[in-house]
């Protein structure tokens, strides 16, 4: 646990920012403290994506202030807070798959040569082996991005906030794709961020994961600050009541209900090259869950069914009779949905609105001679207010909302086709 008389190396207060037709942050405070790690907490569209975006210089906040070691400072852009030793390490971090490791990891602050200005890419490979090294993984600076696992890309990620020195190391959702294993490593990492003097705030929805690493918390609600203190003085009761507003007895409550007959057959499902011979029932009422490691198959397996995965041999009966389904189109015209792990690839149409992308599935049944707009929007305030989507208006971009958000838009499309079989890829990355 770290002193109270750490060094504060982060403060906001009063930070406030309004979009239209939203107050996305309230008054809110925080501080960090050197070699801590705090916890920042609160449901989807608690405000957590914006604040970061305030913290990383893509937003400017309306009112309120930010101090580095004790001085305001002013983002105007990510490379003022870059400068000021924040970076962040996201979920879907942005890098370039076709680059190496050391070209990603120097990105926008490349090493020069001098007195001629020329890239100087031994000294970037060797700082790039250093990094690793300290990082206890064995990659080479020339190896290219898409060539590594999620949990690598995420070291990656790590060694590239370390290249220059990082105060403060913003992790959003870093666990999210990660194995048991590959989380483990990855707390090594902050212990060793921590041992290093950086101060790291911990994004994540998991209790064991913010109370195994967590020195102290930051509580967000609806935009506004609801709480703050040390991990160990905290319940996760007391962390769901202060996101929530209310308590409750059980998290994930249970429901128990009637199962019903097979309403999904798979037979000896084989593919060239992802899975073999896999067979299951799923039955009305049922959830079947699958579970293996990082690249054992599950996604591919699951996108054969729904038509994206061509297959070698096997059969898919729906309520007994076999179908042969060799599309999407065909998966969704027998009551098949499947909300892939990748929303943001695979899931939505980012610069499309949260309206156009929830009747995507379902512009077939709305359209005559043209669209019929009054119905599309019915549709989509029933299912969008199911799920609580939070949003300024139905015709805001899915790019402009939280993660979870997205994902939430995600399930609302397929929950809008009323499926029969709904798949479930991975659905609280």
């Amino acid at each position: 646990m770290q002193p109270a008389t750490a060094q504060e190396i982060l403060r906001l207060t009063g930070v406030s920012k309004r979009f239209p037709g939203v107050q996305a942050l309230a008054d809110v405070r925080l501080d960090v403290r050197a070699g801590e790690v705090m916890a920042l907490v609160g449901e989807n569209g608690a405000g957590k994506s914006t604040l970061v975006k305030i913290l990383t210089g893509i937003y400017q906040p309306d009112a309120g202030h930010v101090h580095i070691s004790g001085n305001q400072v002013r983002f105007a852009s990510p490379n003022d807070a870059w400068r000021a030793g924040i970076t962040a390490i996201h979920q879907d971090t942005v890098m370039f798959d076709e680059l190496t490791v050391a070209e990603n990891i120097f990105m926008g602050h490349h090493q020069l040569r001098r007195p001629v200005p020329l890239l100087d890419w031994p000294a970037m490979r060797v700082r790039t082996r250093e990094l690793l090294e300290r990082l206890n993984i064995d990659l080479a600076p020339d190896t290219r991005l898409k060539d590594l696992s999620v949990a690598q890309r995420h070291i990656v990620g790590v060694a590239k906030a370390l290249s220059h020195d990082a105060k403060i190391v913003i992790m959003d959702e870093p666990t999210a794709a990660l194995s048991q294993r590959e989380i483990d490593y990855l707390f090594g990492i902050v212990r060793q961020l921590k041992a290093a003097g950086t101060g790291v705030i911990f994004i994540s929805h998991k209790f064991d994961e913010i109370f195994a690493i967590a020195d102290r918390y930051t509580v967000l609600r609806d935009g506004q600050f609801i709480g703050a203190g040390s991990i160990g003085e905290v319940s996760q009761g007391d962390l769901v009541a202060m996101m929530v507003g209310r308590t409750l007895a059980e998290v994930f409550p249970k429901v128990e209900v009637p199962i019903g007959d097979v309403v999904l057959e798979a037979t000896r499902l084989t593919h060239e090259t992802e899975f073999d011979n896999i067979s299951f029932e799923l039955r009305a009422g049922e959830i079947l869950g699958f579970y293996g490691l990082v690249g054992a198959g599950r996604s591919e397996l699951m996108q054969s069914i729904f038509g994206l995965n061509p297959r070698r041999a096997g059969t898919v009966k729906v309520k007994g009779q076999e179908v042969r389904i060799r599309s999407s189109a065909d998966a969704i015209a027998v009551g098949i949905a499947y909300v892939p792990e990748d929303r943001q690839v695979q899931g939505a149409i980012l610069p499309m609105s949260i309206r156009e992308n929830i009747t995507l599935p379902l512009l077939g049944q709305l359209c005559g001679a043209f669209l019929n707009l009054g119905r599309e929007r019915a549709v989509t305030r029933e299912i969008g207010n199911r799920l609580a989507v939070k949003a300024a208006s139905w015709d805001q971009t899915v790019e402009e909302l939280s993660g979870g958000n997205q994902q939430k838009v995600v399930i609302s499309k397929w929950l809008a086709t009323r499926p029969e079989i709904i798949i479930l890829d991975e659905p609280t990355k």
